[in-house]
């Protein structure tokens, strides 16, 4: 009788865990062969002890995370009293969906590493309550004791820390998350440099909601994830706008722990725009720019040059014409391998962006200035045989002037954006490169439409009047508009040289066209023409410093700095948000400012207690301000886009503002009071 008691209490030994020892050994229930855990302790110098619960699982068994999904239960311990203050640390799970029952966990085996906190236990015991599942889920306890005294193995160390390596990281992976909700499904977008190569998503559970198995679609650097949601009971989908989501991104054996807040939509459901309505808003922008104020001084120059050939003939009329089409078009041309040599440089890419370039401001500013020299009539430029360019022909012999009068028409029209002209290029830069030579053709098809109209019907130049003595008032106003230009571009130096040297040179430049004038034409006309420069930048200053009506113009919105964080959280406080980008050499953007953003009523609307007014500067490369108008589908400034809780997903306006619509817009933002 005696030894057949030793045999049952050396077989109770062999299952109940190690009392005097800091490692369990594996632990296995009865009701459960399928499942073994294992957990080893051991005190670190801080006072925290550290952890290691090992589960090893049978073929096709499966246990879970901590945040299960959509059926399962996480591992859980209940304490002995007194319960210490445990941290669990989750390593990066897998996702499996059977019978359209998603859930997030692991099979096979697991190391799940736990820290106690400033443990003076000399002894921790409680139960492991795990859960496996097959085709059936079993629901198994583990008690469990631990002697904190005792040494564990010298494995413990490396098993310890090859755990640790497989948690997700704080940051690192990605370079910008952003989550957005629609009625039925989250919006998740990720960028990253190195882009993304098998990306996958975890979930932790959203209070009230049930979230599904995301869809992933890779875009470039970009990863987007569409999620299905529904309420606890797979019913309609609750309002989940300004609570935060806490998810794990991997890819390819990399993790990252994140959390956003959830805020308005961002990715649209809408087809992708077909080729022929790209085409046709490229034709229609292009034409539009010729009636931007950017090439006005250019299509002045034409018609001097018109008016200056003394064999005013059908012939040299369609001629020039054509020639200064081709320019137009090859400009357009040279603009397309431009963008092609950036996007295969992975630099950034959108309408206008030479302007954020110094250098290229500069050059700009010379050739300006020695337009408006030559209108003045102080010389006939021709460039070096070397540079094979002339800028102007003023005998109506060879078109070489004419076809540079379309390409300098160009470049002045690229801080210019006008209606239809952003769609079209948007569509461009994001389609292939066959296509994106096609649409930028288009373009320049379109703003030479009015060109190649008189080059084939000459007569309705040949009607403007014969040259006479008003052509001389002619050409100084063009001459002076041509300078405004000049004057215009050196400004936009000032971030870059300072204000200082920016006057300096300005004034240098205008001397030296009065000294010029003076040599060339005497005093009298030197003074008449320097009091028209006077006269003329004096009426400029009085515009641009007073409204409609004489009363002072001046921006009393307080302007924040736009980011997606800071429409998010004015969204979640149930805010409006007025969105503006803007660019010092956008010509447009100055229109939109002096026209509709600094009339009075629009001022209050902007400063009142619900609106977030935020404004991006693209005046020089930003990429956050790039990628900010990328996701929203523009590559152009002026870009506007008012949000509201009426307004959820945003509204972007015209690139040409219009002030009802604008107020309109704003005050419909706010959408129904509660």
């Amino acid at each position: 009788m005696l030894r057949h008691f030793r045999g049952f209490v050396l077989l109770l030994l062999c299952w109940l865990p190690v009392v005097q020892a800091a490692d369990s050994g594996w632990l296995q229930n009865p009701q459960n062969n399928h499942a073994q855990v294992r957990l080893r302790a051991d005190t670190s110098p801080a006072g925290n002890t550290r952890l290691l619960l090992d589960v090893k699982l049978e073929k096709g068994w499966k246990t879970y995370w901590r945040s299960p999904g959509e059926g399962g239960i996480a591992p859980e311990i209940h304490w002995q009293s007194p319960a210490p203050n445990a941290r669990w640390f989750w390593p990066t799970p897998a996702r499996f969906d059977v019978g359209g029952i998603t859930t997030q966990g692991y099979h096979d085996r697991v190391s799940l590493p736990i820290t106690l906190a400033d443990t003076a236990q000399r002894r921790v015991a409680g139960t492991l309550t795990l859960s496996t599942c097959s085709n059936v889920c079993i629901l198994t306890d583990f008690p469990f004791s631990l002697d904190l005294t005792q040494p564990v193995d010298a494995q413990f160390n490396h098993d310890y820390a090859q755990a640790m390596g497989q948690v997700p990281i704080s940051s690192g992976l990605t370079d910008s998350l952003r989550v957005g909700y629609q009625q039925g499904q989250l919006q998740i977008v990720a960028e990253r440099a190195q882009g993304w190569q098998q990306p996958e998503m975890f979930f932790d559970t959203l209070e009230g909601a049930s979230v599904g198995k995301p869809v992933l679609k890779r875009v470039g650097n970009r990863l987007e994830a569409r999620v299905p949601v529904t309420d606890e009971w797979g019913e309609g989908a609750p309002d989940l706008g300004g609570k935060s989501l806490s998810l794990v991104i991997a890819n390819s054996g990399l993790a990252q722990q994140s959390s956003a807040i959830i805020g308005a939509p961002l990715l649209t459901d809408a087809a992708p725009l077909p080729l022929w309505q790209a085409v046709l808003m490229a034709l229609v922008g292009g034409f539009i720019l010729n009636l931007m104020p950017c090439v006005l001084p250019v299509l002045g120059m034409k018609l001097s040059s018109i008016l200056h050939v003394t064999q005013r003939d059908r012939r040299s009329v369609r001629g020039q014409f054509l020639a200064s089409s081709a320019g137009i078009v090859v400009s357009f041309m040279a603009l397309a391998l431009l963008m092609t040599l950036l996007r295969l440089g992975n630099h950034a890419l959108g309408w206008g962006i030479q302007y954020q370039n110094p250098w290229f401001i500069g050059f700009m500013v010379v050739v300006t200035l020695l337009f408006s020299a030559n209108l003045f009539g102080l010389f006939y430029l021709r460039l070096p045989s070397s540079l094979n360019t002339r800028l102007a022909t003023h005998s109506g012999q060879g078109y070489g002037g004419h076809f540079w009068q379309g390409a300098f028409a160009t470049l002045l029209a690229t801080p210019c954006s006008a209606p239809f002209l952003g769609t079209a290029v948007a569509f461009a830069l994001g389609a292939s490169l066959p296509l994106l030579w096609a649409i930028f053709i288009a373009l320049g098809i379109g703003m030479s439409l009015p060109w190649w109209l008189i080059a084939a019907w000459p007569g309705l130049a040949l009607r403007l009047p014969r040259p006479g003595r008003w052509m001389n008032v002619l050409r100084i106003l063009l001459g002076l508009m041509m300078l405004a230009s000049c004057l215009w571009l050196l400004s936009l130096l000032l971030p870059t040289l300072g204000k200082t040297i920016v006057m300096g040179l300005a004034a240098v430049l205008l001397i030296a066209l009065l000294l010029a004038a003076w040599r060339q034409f005497g005093a009298r006309t030197a003074a008449i023409s320097g009091f028209a420069i006077v006269a003329l930048y004096g009426a400029l200053l009085f515009a641009g410093s007073t409204h409609f009506g004489g009363q002072p113009m001046t921006d009393k919105v307080n302007w924040q700095p736009l980011s997606e964080q800071a429409i998010n959280e004015a969204l979640a406080q149930h805010k409006r948000v007025f969105v503006d980008v803007t660019a010092d050499w956008c010509v447009t953007c100055k229109a939109n400012k002096y026209r509709v953003l600094l009339r009075e009523d629009v001022q209050q609307a902007l400063m009142a207690d619900d609106v977030v007014a935020l404004r991006g500067d693209w005046s020089r490369p930003s990429a956050s301000i790039t990628h900010f108008l990328q996701r929203r589908g523009s590559v152009a400034v002026p870009f506007n886009q008012i949000y509201g809780p009426g307004n959820p997903q945003g509204t972007v306006l015209s690139p040409l503002l219009d002030r009802q619509t604008l107020l309109d817009t704003l005050s419909n933002a706010k959408g129904k009071k509660s």
